[in-house]
């Protein structure tokens, strides 16, 4: 069974859905079949900037690129093209309840609870520090090894 198609979705979509993106594109290159993978912000005040110079530097620091990935905002298709929609936290799992259209096809997930089983938000680090940014890249490293285990 190919992975599923994932949409990774954060407030803006600068700093913790393009972590996710990169570091699940990561553990997944040597898949035979490549799954689809994005991310996308509720809002969109950074639609077309590149992730949080923070996300990239925690990022790089890993190997993971970043820099050529740009924030774009939820569409309503994303509710069908993707298997998969999972938010960083409650909120955007409430607001994505509320976007989702009827035709959905898609199943909406909260990242901490597809990943561990739990409520945890994963929380925002856009006005913390390096450190933050640190701790959100763990979190979503060990949540992504997660998903990805339990799709191979």
């Amino acid at each position: 069974m190919p992975a599923p198609s994932i949409l990774f979705v954060c407030l803006g979509n600068i700093c913790r859905s393009p972590l996710a993106e990169g570091i699940y594109r990561h553990l997944t290159e040597a898949a035979s079949e490549k799954p689809v993978i994005a991310s996308a912000g509720i809002g969109g005040w950074h639609v077309g900037n590149p992730p949080d110079r923070r996300s990239i530097k925690v990022a790089a620091a890993k190997g993971i690129d970043l820099a050529h990935q740009r924030a774009r905002q939820v569409r309503r298709d994303d509710f069908v093209d993707f298997d998969l929609v999972v938010a960083m936290d409650n909120s955007n799992l409430a607001r994505l309840e509320t976007m989702m259209p009827a035709e959905a096809t898609a199943r909406l997930h909260l990242f901490a609870d597809l990943a561990f089983g739990t409520r945890q938000d994963v929380p925002d680090p856009y006005y913390g520090d390096l450190e933050d940014f640190e701790a959100v890249y763990s979190m979503l490293f060990s949540g992504c090894s997660a998903v990805v285990a339990k799709f191979e």
